[in-house]
């Protein structure tokens, strides 16, 4: 069985002291990462929904980078949404922004709520990266 790496980006030290998880586990090439959200470093949630997005695609993609991938490494995700269909518009938005179009499987799930009241959504994602890179 291949090794495991527990993945903590320096500035989510705070976040798993916490809260006792793995911001995400490196299993050989294969990183799997547990669901971002829009915070701040600082832990606050941020109250506009776009800027939220925005800085849950951020947190993620400081986790990848931490595991040594990046967006285009992502072969499936999943995306927990608080009002749906209220919010998907601008999701989608921020998302073909910032995330590679038609890069891995998703699926998006409407739930009533999340771990913090005022989250709106909670991105994770497993990748795969494509070269070894010691981490």
């Amino acid at each position: 069985m291949p090794d495991r790496k527990i993945i903590i980006p320096e500035s989510m030290k705070p976040i798993v002291e916490r809260a006792g998880y793995a911001p995400a586990v490196l299993v050989g090439d294969t990183l799997y990462c547990a669901g971002q959200v829009g915070r701040t470093a600082d832990l606050a949630v941020i109250e506009d929904p776009g800027q939220q997005f925005i800085r849950a695609w951020e947190n993620l993609e400081e986790v990848l980078k931490a595991g040594g991938c990046t967006f285009e490494d992502v072969v499936e995700m999943t995306t927990y949404h608080v009002d749906m269909s209220r919010h998907m518009p601008v999701f989608r938005e921020v998302k073909n922004r910032v995330f590679p179009k038609g890069f891995c499987a998703w699926t998006c799930i409407g739930v009533s709520e999340l771990a913090h009241p005022g989250l709106l959504v909670e991105i994770k994602c497993v990748a795969v990266r494509r070269r070894a890179i010691p981490v």
